[in-house]
C-alpha cells in the first residue's frame, strides 16, 4: 500500500469527523458523541501516520530512526480502546457502571501506550524500516517486546469487539443490528491483521520467512477493518438522524394544506416570522404548527361543536378508527368554520363572541382540543381526503355566519 491508500481513508474519516464537530460543540457533555468523535479522530490519525511518506517525514523531524513506530502503535492501541469505550457508552446501562467499565478500558490501554514508548526507548532500532519494522526487529530486545505488546493489545480489542457486538446483534433489529454486524466484520478484519502480523513475527523466531503476511496482507486488512468498524458505529446514528429529518420533512409537507387554508384567515396585523429556506426543518415545522394554532384560535368563534360531533359519529359508522375519526371531525369543523368566516367579512361573529366573553359566557369551542403535531398532520390530511369534509364543502355555510 502506498501513500494514497492511506491518505484517502484518512481524508474520508476526517470529513466524517468534521460533520460531527458542530454537534460536539453543542453537546460536549454527551459521552456517546465524545466517543464517536474520538474514534473518528483516532482512525483518521492511524491512516495518516501509518502512511510511508508520513513515517519518513516524522522520523526526519524527530531525528530518531523509526520514531514513528511507537507513535503509530500508540495511536492504533488508543483506537482499539476508543472502540471499546464507544461500545460501552453505546450499549448504555447504569451510568456509574458504564463509567467504571469505560475507565477500566482507558486505564488499561493507557498503560499499554506508556509501556510501548518505554520499551522503544530501551531498545535499539538504528535502521529505518518503513514497511517491515515488525519482522526486521522481531528478535531485537525490547523492540521485540514492544511489537508483541501492541499486537496483543490490538488483537484483544478486536476479539472483544467481535464477541460483544455479535452477542448484542442477536438481541436487536433494524439499523442497530446492521451497524453491529458491520462492526463484527470490521473487527474480524482487524483480528486478521493481528494474526498475520503475529504469524510473520513468530516465523522469524522459528527461522522461517513469512514477511509477506506482514507487509502485503496485513495492511489492507487493517484498512478494511478500521473503515468498517467506524462505519458500523456511525451508520445507526446517521440512519436515526436521516429518519428523523425525513419524518420532519414529511410532517412539514403534510401540514401544508391546513397551514395554507388557515393563513387566509390569520390577522394581517400579526404576520408570522419569516424563516429562511436553509433553516432546520424542525424549526420550520414548529413555525408552521404555530401559524396553524394562531389560525385555529382566530377561527374559534366559528367552530360548530354539533357539526363536529355529527362528523365524528359518521366517520366511526364507516369503520374509521377513533383517531382518524377525530381528525376527520376536526377537519370538517375547520372547513365549515372557514366557510363561515368567508361569509362574515365584517367579523360580526367575532364581535358578538367578544361581547359574550365579557359576560363570562364564552363561545362554544371544539369538543376536544386540537393540539400536537400528530393531530395537526392527521387533520391536514383529512382536509384533502375525508368524505366528511367533502360533504361540509357541498353544504351551505352554518346559519350562525
Amino acid at each position: 500500500m502506498d501513500g494514497p491508500d492511506y491518505y484517502i481513508p484518512a481524508a474520508a474519516l476526517g470529513l466524517a469527523l468534521a460533520f460531527k464537530l458542530p454537534g460536539m460543540r453543542r453537546n460536549w457533555r454527551d459521552p456517546l458523541l465524545r466517543s464517536v468523535c474520538a474514534l473518528l479522530a483516532l482512525a483518521a490519525s492511524t491512516f495518516f501516520f501509518a502512511a510511508p511518506p508520513t513515517i519518513t517525514a516524522v522520523n526526519g523531524l524527530a531525528g530518531v530512526p523509526n520514531f514513528s513506530a511507537p507513535l503509530v502503535y500508540s495511536i492504533l492501541t488508543a483506537l482499539g480502546a476508543s472502540c471499546l469505550v464507544l461500545l460501552v457508552n453505546w450499549r448504555g446501562g447504569p451510568p456509574e457502571e458504564t463509567r467504571t467499565v469505560a475507565r477500566r478500558w482507558m486505564y488499561g490501554y493507557g498503560a499499554v501506550v506508556v509501556a510501548l514508548n518505554v520499551l522503544f526507548s530501551l531498545g535499539e532500532a538504528p535502521v529505518e524500516r518503513l514497511r517491515d519494522l515488525d519482522t526486521h526487529y522481531a528478535g531485537t530486545p525490547y523492540i521485540r517486546e514492544m511489537i508483541v505488546l501492541y499486537l496483543a493489545a490490538h488483537s484483544v480489542a478486536a476479539a472483544a469487539m467481535t464477541a460483544m457486538c455479535w452477542r448484542w446483534s442477536r438481541k436487536v433489529h433494524g439499523w442497530l443490528r446492521t451497524g453491529l454486524v458491520t462492526i463484527v466484520v470490521g473487527s474480524l478484519f482487524s483480528l486478521g491483521y493481528g494474526v498475520c502480523k503475529s504469524a510473520a513475527v513468530f516465523a522469524r523466531w522459528a527461522g522461517a520467512d513469512l514477511d509477506a503476511l506482514s507487509t502485503s496482507v496485513a495492511p489492507p486488512l487493517a484498512s478494511l477493518g478500521a473503515l468498517l468498524s467506524a462505519a458500523g458505529f456511525v451508520l445507526p446514528l446517521l440512519a436515526r438522524r436521516v429518519a428523523h429529518q425525513w419524518s420532519a420533512w414529511c410532517a412539514y409537507r403534510r401540514l401544508g394544506l391546513l397551514w395554507r387554508e388557515l393563513r387566509t384567515v390569520a390577522p394581517h396585523s400579526t404576520p408570522s416570522v419569516r424563516i429562511p429556506r436553509w433553516a432546520p426543518v424542525d424549526l420550520r415545522v414548529t413555525q408552521r404548527e404555530s401559524d396553524i394554532h394562531d389560525g385555529l384560535l382566530f377561527l374559534h368563534p366559528y367552530f360548530d361543536r354539533a357539526l363536529r360531533a355529527d362528523a365524528q359519529r359518521a366517520a366511526l359508522g364507516r369503520g374509521v378508527c377513533p383517531e382518524q375519526a377525530r381528525a376527520a371531525a376536526d377537519a370538517a369543523m375547520i372547513s365549515a368554520a372557514l366557510r363561515a368566516r368567508a361569509a362574515d367579512p365584517e367579523g360580526r361573529v367575532i364581535s358578538s363572541a367578544g361581547a359574550a366573553s365579557s359576560d363570562d359566557s364564552g363561545p362554544a369551542g371544539p369538543a376536544e382540543p386540537v393540539e400536537g403535531p400528530r393531530d395537526l398532520v392527521l387533520i391536514s390530511l383529512a382536509l384533502r381526503r375525508s368524505p366528511a369534509v367533502a360533504q361540509t364543502r357541498r353544504s351551505r355555510a352554518p346559519a350562525g355566519a
